[in-house]
């Protein structure tokens, strides 16, 4: 194979310019029989499923396999490794004597299809190149070849150069679509079956014409050179911007590279005695088994999942072809036997006989997770453990999420316009917009949007992320808008042929001529596959219910996918090892966390409070002149805390609740400083001053900060503040006295934030110690009062041995920890230069939504162990927004924390995933 400049510097240099030191390794080429499904890291998921059909012994077209290893080093050095060529020589050479003849042969071809296969599957990311080895020379030996169908073999040529000229070329492939239009108008035809011989004849040229123009080059004549170049399209198909941004989506690594798979062609599109098609061995839509996917007659693989054609169900290829459709089945009991797990299927009929294309464990919804985990837990294909693992949080998460009501289509008001496949569920409302461009500028600007297309393409990916959901008139439950929408979670409706969808002119025409122009509010119902004009109402999920303790999992209003949930979560449970704890600030949200599996309370923030009509008492606070002015206010907002602790004591009755002291800046309890000037300016100026105004406004300049984030705040308060912590600790101290009074069990702990010196937690600890004694004594209450600290400053991490001498526990505080790490200010931040860190690829997501393990995560792990070689029973837990976060409470399992806390709606995905960890 050629070679290219160097695109990146090399550790090592050889003769003929760089040289990658993974060029040491002496294979880079794998026939279909020298591999297995779990060689994925070297084979891509492809590969490694191709060789393992075929040591299974099913019709799988002979082939081989380029390797992950061959790629790296074409991405490190801008060239393919030296040895490569005379591989892929040789592994050709075995091919063709095995299916004797030659590549692109004149009177007999051999043709190959060049596939990408990475290790994740990222459908419909990366390149894919049918029919190399057709040319000029060769075309009329493959009409020959297939009995004199020359149909077929321009049909073939064609495929070729609009793939190539797009793939390889980089051409745009509009200009292919358009030419074919154009020649199925001229002909009258419906679709490209209706074109002959002649017209495919004829409508080559006019690819080719359009490859020279422009590509600047000739459509390539020489079989080898195409392969080679498809092959090296494969390649840099790994660094397309579709393919980053989606793996960023997926959080998958970016330096896995991906494999080539060199495969024999097979033909679906030699007649109505062949034909292609995509199955599923269960619904990947809902998890219940049964016969599910698309076929084509006629037509090549790529057709089905471009969604170009409409397909029709699997299950009607029985009474099309019942020997081929009783092999598929037998085949499919197998492959999901073998792997234990729902398996998607690519398979071509050439003229009566099956060939097997690929396999793959088939991404599913999130309710078809959670159903197909213990339907195979029942037929004893896997156990409990292993259950848990093929579900997570994120997907626990969107069956959260609410739906439609069930008796909208009797409502009156909410008109059905149209009714598709029901390709991924869920319910979606938002504007209407039909290009991706549009959808994304329209979501960040804070619009809901439902992205409308004939069918989507993966440069639709930008826009399927943004759209609350996806609405096709092509295309089934196996097209790339399903296959795509069902892996993010996102609501699709594909296939939807009553609806004309007009892209140029934005608009979308349904049935009796209802109108939908761009920017017109649509309802999308992903589980029933039907699309309203408006907003349809939304009721809560069933599994919400569930958690909710209103449905119970043995009702017999409680589906599937309620028992399932409750299964798992049941086992989670038992096995799991970190609690999980609520944020929560009022009775209320703590009431609600104790149904959804609370143990506790993380982290109650006192400033809430504050807020409302309490205002006013913190301005006196802060107003305050004289100690008696700044006692009285105290002592008026007392009660007021008492009075919330009781209650939140009283809904935890018997756990654990973290009150956090008084943590923000005053200044945030006050008019802000602009709106305070003007209301003052205007005020002198109708010479009605008011005094009170001009207090506040001289308070919010005293206390005005450049960064108040690193300001006065946190434990500074209660040291610079005489007698604000105190008040707080003792309405703790009086209301757990009070609960314990009434035959409670209130188990209160008082944080202390933004300690950054042991030195300022012993002077508030010995404040907080004396309240504590004298409520004691006065109620003669003996109370259990666990004081500690929040983690939150990289000194406190670095000083937790310190710390520790004075806390009874830490709990870290990793929203304002990831702030002062990293030096950000979150709210800025993330509006103005995040994007483009994780565009460049700086981040693979946001370090506020995941823990920074190298970084962050890194100072908690050393002030945990730090804090326990000082106080081995120290309690560790986290309180901030990571504690929510499915990897992160990953890695919060390892470092030994004892608990996370989370906001209430996210208690479920911690509890999974806690025992997910522990499951491990």
């Amino acid at each position: 194979m050629g070679t290219l400049p160097a695109v990146r510097a090399s550790r090592t240099r050889g003769v003929n310019g760089p040289v990658s030191t993974r060029e040491k390794k002496l294979k880079y080429v794998y026939d279909f029989t020298e591999g297995n499904k779990d060689l994925k890291d070297l084979l891509g998921g492809k590969g490694a499923n191709l060789a393992e059909m075929t040591n299974l012994g099913l019709p799988v077209p002979p082939g081989f396999t380029i390797s992950t290893e061959a790629c790296k080093v074409y991405l490190e050095s801008g060239r393919e490794p030296a040895a490569l060529r005379d591989e892929v020589s040789a592994h050709l050479d075995a091919l063709e004597q095995r299916m004797g003849r030659t590549l692109g042969q004149q009177d007999d071809p051999l043709l190959v299809s060049v596939r990408s296969g990475a290790k994740f599957s990222m459908p419909g990311m990366m390149d894919t190149v049918l029919n190399i080895g057709l040319s000029d020379a060769s075309v009329a030996g493959l009409a020959a070849q297939s009995g004199g169908d020359e149909r077929f073999a321009w049909d073939s040529y064609r495929r070729l150069v609009q793939m190539f000229g797009n793939t390889v070329l980089g051409v745009d492939g509009d200009l292919f679509e358009e030419a074919l239009e154009a020649a199925k108008r001229a002909k009258g035809a419906d679709s490209d079956l209706g074109l002959d011989a002649a017209d495919l004849r004829k409508l080559v040229g006019e690819y080719k014409a359009i490859v020279a123009e422009q590509a600047g080059r000739d459509f390539p004549q020489e079989p080898r050179e195409q392969m080679d170049l498809a092959i090296r399209a494969v390649f840099d198909s790994w660094n397309t911007e579709r393919a980053k941004l989606y793996r960023r989506q997926e959080r998958i690594p970016g330096d896995l590279g991906t494999a080539v798979n060199i495969c024999s062609m097979v033909f679906g599109n030699l007649g109505p005695d062949s034909g292609t098609g995509v199955a599923f061995t269960r619904d990947p839509a809902s998890g219940h088994q049964g016969v599910y996917g698309d076929y084509l007659q006629n037509a090549q693989g790529e057709d089905v999942v471009a969604g170009i054609r409409n397909t029709v169900p699997l299950a009607e290829l029985e009474t099309i072809d019942k020997a081929s459709y009783d092999q598929l089945m037998k085949i499919m009991e197998t492959l999901e036997t073998h792997y234990k797990d729902l398996c998607d299927i690519e398979f071509t009929i050439e003229r009566g006989h099956l060939w097997m294309l690929q396999t793959r464990v088939g991404k599913r919804t999130a309710a078809a997770a959670f159903r197909i985990a213990t339907q195979l837990v029942d037929q004893g294909l896997i156990d409990e453990a292993e259950a848990l693992q093929r579900v997570n949080g994120a997907q626990l998460g969107q069956l959260m999420f609410p739906r439609f009501e069930d008796s909208v289509d009797d409502a009156a008001g909410y008109q059905r316009i149209g009714w598709g496949i029901a390709a991924s569920p869920g319910a979606a409302v938002g504007k209407a917009v039909f290009d991706s461009y549009t959808a994304v500028k329209w979501s960040r600007s804070g619009e809901r949007v439902i992205l409308i297309r004939r069918e989507t393409n993966p440069d639709d990916l930008n826009g399927m992320i943004a759209a609350e959901g996806i609405l096709t008139s092509r295309g089934g439950k196996t097209s790339h808008a399903a296959v795509v929408a069902r892996g993010m979670g996102k609501t699709c409706v594909c296939g939807a042929e009553e609806l004309e969808v007009d892209t140029k002119r934005r608009r979308l025409t349904a049935p009796g001529g209802v109108v939908i122009e761009e920017g017109d509010l649509i309802s999308i119902d992903g589980s029933t596959g039907k699309v309203y004009v408006g907003e349809v109402p939304v009721v809560p999920s069933p599994v919400v219910e569930y958690f909710e303790g209103r449905m119970h999992a043995g009702a017999d209003e409680a589906d599937e996918l309620v028992q399932a949930v409750h299964r798992i979560m049941a086992y989670a449970d038992r096995v799991r090892r970190l609690r999980v704890r609520a944020n929560a600030d009022n009775a209320e949200d703590a009431a609600r966390a104790r149904r959804f599996g609370a143990q506790g309370i993380g982290l109650c923030r006192t400033e809430h409070m504050f807020l409302g009509e309490r205002r006013e008492l913190v301005e006196r606070l802060v107003l305050a002149d004289t100690d008696t002015e700044r006692d009285d206010a105290l002592n008026a907002l007392l009660p007021l805390q008492k009075a919330d602790f009781v209650e939140l004591f009283e809904a935890m009755d018997g756990l654990p609740v973290t009150v956090r002291l008084l943590d923000p800046p005053l200044h945030e309890f006050l008019p802000d400083i602009t709106e305070l000037s003007v209301r003052v300016a205007l005020a002198e100026s109708r010479k009605d001053a008011n005094e009170n105004d001009l207090r506040l406004l001289q308070a919010v300049h005293k206390l005005h900060e450049q960064n108040p984030m690193l300001g006065l705040r946190g434990v500074r308060l209660g040291l610079v503040i005489p007698g604000l912590f105190a008040m707080q600790v003792r309405a703790i101290a009086e209301a757990a006295a009070q609960r314990r009074a009434a035959k409670g069990d209130p188990r209160a702990e008082i944080m202390i934030p933004l300690v950054g010196t042991v030195q300022e937690l012993e002077i508030v600890r010995d404040e907080a110690d004396t309240v504590i004694a004298e409520v004691e004594a006065a109620t003669g209450t003996t109370l259990k009062l666990a004081i500690g600290t929040m983690i939150e400053l990289p000194r406190a991490a670095l000083t937790a041995g310190q710390i520790a001498e004075a806390a009874e526990f830490f709990s870290f505080g990793t929203n304002d920890l990831t702030q002062t790490v990293w030096g950000f200010s979150r709210d800025d931040v993330e509006a103005s230069f995040f994007t483009a860190y994780l565009e460049k690829g700086i981040f693979g997501v946001s370090p506020f939504e995941t823990i920074d393990v190298d970084g962050v995560g890194a100072l908690v792990r050393s002030a945990a162990e730090a804090g326990r070689a000082v106080r081995p029973d120290l309690k560790l837990g986290i309180c901030g927004e990571h504690g929510g976060d499915p990897e992160s409470v990953h890695f919060f399992h390892r470092v030994g924390l004892d608990y996370v806390s989370c906001s209430p709606f996210r208690i479920p995905v911690a509890r999974l995933e806690a025992g997910r960890a522990a499951a491990r």
